[in-house]
């Protein structure tokens, strides 16, 4: 019997500007980075990109980190 895919997380870390803003950056997806005025805004700015990213991966056959049932988790 096959298994479904198990699935992988991707770490979301969080960082302040000085100026209000919230930075929102994925390491396991060099280059996955978004602002947002509110670390909301970042966290959804930030996860549409990831996907986005995943997705240009898949279509040109390129590796992509896992499984591909997705979840996001703040660090």
């Amino acid at each position: 019997m096959a298994k479904g895919p198990t699935g992988f997380s991707l770490g979301i870390v969080y960082y302040r500007e000085e100026d209000g803003r919230w930075l929102a950056d994925i390491p396991a997806l060099p280059g996955v980075t978004a602002y947002g005025r509110t670390r909301r805004q970042a966290t959804a700015a930030v996860q549409a990109l990831a996907l986005r990213l995943i997705a240009d991966r898949l279509e040109h056959g390129e590796a992509v980190p896992g499984p591909m049932n997705v979840s996001f988790i703040a660090a």
